[in-house]
């Protein structure tokens, strides 16, 4: 019975184990994030300040406007879009960081499918 119990203990501690989450260190910089389009691997550069972000996407610049909702959440709205699709918000949250990595999750505003992915940060 005892070491059932301290066996309890245990796993509930590991349980409760929360990510480090330094957002203020991702606020701004330079970022590469690494994803899956189709079947061709792809990175993305992106510019982040506090209020402006520049993506780098196979050759074209992308400006879009940031609006920090708190310290770990913003809602990214292109500047200057071209379609019905780039007219939709994005809502983005770190969720964990780790060294010069953070882990994301993000989804179009007022939809509940959410993706997730990890940029490095390799800037300033």
């Amino acid at each position: 019975m005892r070491y059932f119990l301290l066996l309890l203990f245990t796993t509930s501690l590991t349980g409760c184990y929360n990510s480090e989450r330094n957002c203020s260190d991702f606020r701004t910089g330079t970022f590469e994030f690494e994803a899956l389009v189709g079947t061709e691997l792809t990175k993305t550069t992106f510019v982040r300040n506090d209020s402006i972000e520049i993506d780098y996407f196979r050759g074209k610049a992308d400006t879009s406007a940031i609006r920090w909702i708190n310290a770990c959440e913003y809602i990214v709205t292109k500047k200057n879009p071209k379609n019905q699709a780039e007219k939709r918000a994005i809502h983005m949250k770190i969720l964990a960081t780790e060294g010069s990595t953070y882990t994301f999750e993000y989804n179009i505003v007022g939809e509940t499918r959410k993706e997730q992915g990890t940029a490095v940060k390799v800037g300033k």
